[in-house]
């Protein structure tokens, strides 16, 4: 059974920074691309980052690009997600995400490409 688990949330004033860390399980983490998606009370699920099965290509949503970075450790089965210059907006559940074929280049921005989610962990960015 594939899982992932999300950890690194919390309060933060703005202009601060975080790291979540995603671990999955269940699967060959390494073959596959992963995205983070995120969304906020009202709103819906929005895409945030995605980066390829190597590593080697990322991709941003317009509204967090050079503010947030996403990186992996295939070594340590874990993807991350920094964020700096954090902005009350940006106040969200974030959602880590496998997706659904291997060897992919980390374009993908839709939800229905991704197959299995993570439980998701609360930001919250206060002004």
């Amino acid at each position: 059974q594939v899982q992932l688990v999300e950890s690194g949330g919390g309060l933060v004033q703005a202009g601060g920074s975080l790291r979540l860390s995603c671990v999955p399980s269940g699967r060959a983490f390494s073959s596959y691309a992963m995205g983070w998606f995120r969304q906020a009370p009202g709103k819906e699920r929005e895409f945030v980052a995605a980066i390829s099965w190597s590593g080697g290509t990322t991709n941003y949503g317009d509204s967090v690009k050079g503010r947030f970075t996403i990186s992996r450790d295939n070594a340590k089965n874990t993807v991350y997600l920094r964020m700096n210059s954090l902005k009350p907006e940006d106040t969200a559940i974030y959602y880590c995400a496998t997706d659904k074929a291997p060897y992919g280049l980390g374009n993908r921005k839709k939800q229905d490409d991704y197959d299995y989610w993570g439980q998701g962990t609360q930001v919250t960015v206060s002004s």
